[in-house]
């Protein structure tokens, strides 16, 4: 980085900070927008302040949204009493995305990663109890990601329920459609097997 400007290095160490954006990747993020025109970088900026500014999360599931209800929770031609417990925004657009899910959803914000210094008070698992108190929830479907912190976030959801009169479900876990069997890692065979169905 000797070789940039101030203002370039600046600009790298600042695109390096999101996530999966390495050094070399900030650094043609940062030629791409020193090559770009002003109104476009202008636009660039615009848009992200916006989004600062305009985004909060829906009172009742915690999507982004730019109302105070999102447009998900705000459908009452969805089941009202089915809820999909999802670990981020990005998890719930590609359930939305499939076409396949007609119920409501509640977003934790992260997963248990004690590690990383994220425990149950960082999540926004007292939202979810509040919602199953108040409403005429039948079933929770929990769709965290099948790996280390999203199967202990699972388990953890399933002790705090355990005692409630809800159908717990956990997302389907195994070998893609159109998967080949000598390349699915072992784990996910495993799981596969595990978890097989009737014909």
């Amino acid at each position: 980085m000797k070789a940039y400007a101030q203002p370039i290095k600046r600009l790298i160490s600042e695109l390096a900070k999101l996530p999966g954006i390495g050094e070399k990747t900030a650094a043609r993020l940062a030629n791409y927008i020193l090559r770009a025109t002003e109104d476009d970088v202008c636009k660039l900026a615009e848009s992200m302040v916006e989004v600062k500014r305009k985004i909060k999360l829906c009172r009742i599931c915690l999507n982004p949204t730019e109302e105070d209800i999102c447009y998900i929770c705000h459908d009452k031609t969805r089941d009202q009493e089915v809820i999909c417990v999802v670990e981020e925004p990005d998890a719930l657009a590609a359930i939305e995305e499939s076409g396949g899910f007609r119920g409501l959803y509640h977003v934790l914000h992260g997963a248990l990663a004690p590690l990383d210094g994220i425990g149950p008070d960082n999540l926004r698992l007292s939202e979810l109890l509040l919602r199953i108190n108040n409403g005429h929830i039948r079933e929770i479907i929990i769709a965290t990601n099948p790996n280390v912190h999203g199967e202990a976030t699972a388990l953890l959801i399933t002790r705090m329920l355990k005692e409630k009169d809800i159908k717990l479900t956990r997302i389907a876990t195994g070998v893609p459609m159109g998967g080949d069997l000598k390349y699915i890692d072992k784990m996910t065979i495993s799981k596969s097997l595990e978890f097989r169905r009737g014909m």
